[in-house]
């Protein structure tokens, strides 16, 4: 049976930016082997695999894949799977929905869609869980991921520290701008001190001069990802952990810019929301373009 898939740039408006994600339409009767086997044929950081609601109240059960293992919940998969499902809708002449709700193993995913011109441009995403923080490692360790000196770690606001909203990161300050464009993964590091604390992959940050703003990598050699040109789940986290330990009750807009060093230039805008010293919500927004659409012809 021919399943039609379509290419989408995520955290981006134009083209040949942000985070590529393949988003494959018709996936029933797939099985988690043959959406591996798709996943790892395409090779993006991430394919998502649209399935139908268990609730017919929701909009879609979607299935996440790195190109090595399944995930519970990514940013830049619900933002470009809800912004292709919208333009689908669209395509048929029909208008699309203010807000979509995903079925994910993380929980749900509530969405609300972008629109320009009539037309659906980007989605913002609210994370399906609240933030938990998990083990800190030295910032020896966390250098040495990184490979950097400890000197470019900053552990003052927060030692590193593994946060999720819904999939754990490893998450650490950088001294500098300069110190962050020097960074890249050291893969015997990863394997030595990640798995231990629960996560495969460093986001690392450096934080703007404007409050909010932050600058950021995210390395993941362990799951077939060297370097991720954006990602929503490891910045919904990060900020999340900023915001819980270091901001007023209230609400705070965050820009963070991501794959500047890797020649694909993403943009992410974040949300989060505190009261009574807790991290009440927490959402990520974005853009995204169309690049490519096809069939896959070999599955039975």
């Amino acid at each position: 049976m021919p399943r039609r898939y379509v290419t989408v740039d995520v955290f981006t408006d134009r083209i040949f930016g942000g985070n590529p994600l393949a988003v494959v339409l018709d996936a029933q009767a797939l099985t988690a082997a043959q959406m591996q086997s798709i996943a790892a044929e395409f090779n993006y950081s991430e394919t998502t695999f649209v399935l139908p609601p268990s609730t017919p109240e929701h909009s879609a059960h979607v299935r996440i894949f790195t190109p090595r293992r399944e995930v519970p919940f990514a940013g830049h998969p619900n933002v470009g799977t809800a912004v292709v499902l919208a333009r689908e809708i669209e395509s048929k002449g029909r208008p699309s929905p203010e807000r979509m709700v995903f079925e994910e193993a993380a929980g749900l995913v509530s969405i609300s869609l972008l629109r320009e011109r009539g037309g659906t441009v980007g989605a913002e995403l609210e994370a399906p869980q609240p933030l938990t923080v998990g083990t800190s490692v030295s910032v020896q360790d966390a250098a040495e991921c990184l490979s950097l000196a400890p000197s470019d770690i900053v552990g003052a606001a927060h030692p590193p520290q593994v946060a999720s909203v819904g999939l754990p990161f490893l998450v650490a300050e950088l001294e500098s701008r300069e110190a962050l464009r020097r960074a890249k993964p050291l893969l015997s590091a990863h394997e030595r001190i990640l798995p231990a604390v629960g996560t495969d992959s460093i986001f690392a940050y450096v934080r703007a001069e404007s409050r909010g703003d932050l600058h950021a990598r995210m390395f993941s050699p362990l799951d077939g990802i060297v370097e991720d040109p954006a990602t929503g789940s490891a910045a919904a986290a990060a900020i999340a952990l900023i915001a819980s330990i270091g901001i007023e009750d209230g609400s705070v807009s965050w820009r963070i810019e991501q794959g500047v060093d890797m020649g694909r230039p993403s943009l992410l805008l974040g949300r989060t929301s505190r009261l009574g010293g807790q991290v009440k919500s927490v959402h990520i927004a974005g853009h995204a373009v169309p690049v490519m659409e096809g069939v896959l012809r070999t599955l039975s």
